[in-house]
C-alpha cells in the first residue's frame, strides 16, 4: 500500500485519481499499465497525488497513488511504492504553468501525431487551425495553435526539462503537450478541466488524422 489518506481530502482525491484512470482506460488510452495522472492536494497544494509506477489503470484504487513534492516530483519519504517514472514532467508543468491536475495518455490519435510530426534531436509543433474544438482549450486566440512535440528521450529528467523550458517561453500555448511515439499530455486547474481537454486535443488529432491533410510542422 503505497497512499493511506489521513484526511478527507487526500482520501477524496486518491479515489477521483482511481475513478478517472478506469475510465480513461476502459477507452483504450491507458491500456496495460500505460499513462499516468496527478493532483495537487487541495489542503497542501505543494503536495500532489500521483500514479504509483506499474499499476493496472483498469483495476487502480485509491490506495494505487503516491504522494510526492509537486514541484520536485520527489516522493514522500513514508511512500511504500514508486511514483510514475514520468512524475517529473507533471511536476515541471506545476511548476511553470500553477495547473492542479495533469493527465498523461496513450490515445490513439494523439499518439499517431506525435509519431509523425516528431524530430529526434528537437522539439517541433503542430498547427492546429479552424475547428471548433480549439475553444475547448481556454486559448486566447481559439482559432489556432502550435501543439508541441518533443523528442521521447530515453533520460525523463530531461524531457522534463526541455518541457520545463518551452512553457516557460511559451505561456499562452495549448494547455497540452505530445511526446514522440509515445502520447499526450494535459493539464487543467482542475482534473476534470484536464480531462475535458485531453478529449478536445484527441478529438483534434483524430481529426488531423482522418482529414488525410499533410500536417504543418515546424521546429519551434
Amino acid at each position: 500500500m503505497s497512499y493511506a489518506p489521513s484526511t478527507a481530502t487526500g482520501k477524496q482525491t486518491a479515489q477521483q485519481l482511481a475513478d478517472i484512470s478506469r475510465t480513461l482506460y476502459e477507452r483504450g488510452w491507458m491500456p496495460g499499465t500505460s499513462g499516468n495522472i496527478s493532483m495537487r492536494l487541495p489542503d497542501d497544494p505543494d503536495r500532489a497525488l500521483i500514479t504509483a509506477s506499474g499499476r493496472d489503470k483498469g483495476e487502480l484504487t485509491a490506495w494505487d497513488v503516491v504522494e510526492v513534492d509537486a514541484l520536485t516530483g520527489e516522493a514522500s519519504p513514508s511512500a511504500q511504492n514508486r511514483p510514475s517514472a514520468e512524475t517529473s514532467i507533471h511536476a515541471a508543468v506545476y511548476r511553470v504553468t500553477g495547473a492542479r491536475a495533469v493527465i498523461h495518455v496513450h490515445s490513439p490519435y494523439a499518439t499517431v501525431v506525435a509519431h509523425r510530426a516528431a524530430a529526434s534531436d528537437a522539439v517541433t509543433s503542430v498547427r492546429v487551425e479552424r475547428f471548433e474544438l480549439l475553444k475547448g482549450l481556454g486559448l486566447k486566440n481559439p482559432t489556432f495553435t502550435d501543439l508541441p512535440v518533443f523528442p521521447n528521450w530515453p533520460e525523463v529528467d530531461r524531457i522534463a526539462d526541455d518541457v520545463a523550458a518551452h512553457l516557460a517561453a511559451d505561456r499562452e500555448g495549448p494547455p497540452g503537450l505530445l511526446l514522440a511515439d509515445h502520447g499526450i499530455t494535459t493539464w487543467g486547474d482542475s482534473l476534470g478541466q484536464a480531462k475535458n481537454r485531453l478529449e478536445c486535443l484527441e478529438s483534434l488529432c483524430q481529426l488531423l488524422v482522418i482529414s488525410r491533410t499533410e500536417l504543418h510542422v515546424s521546429r519551434a
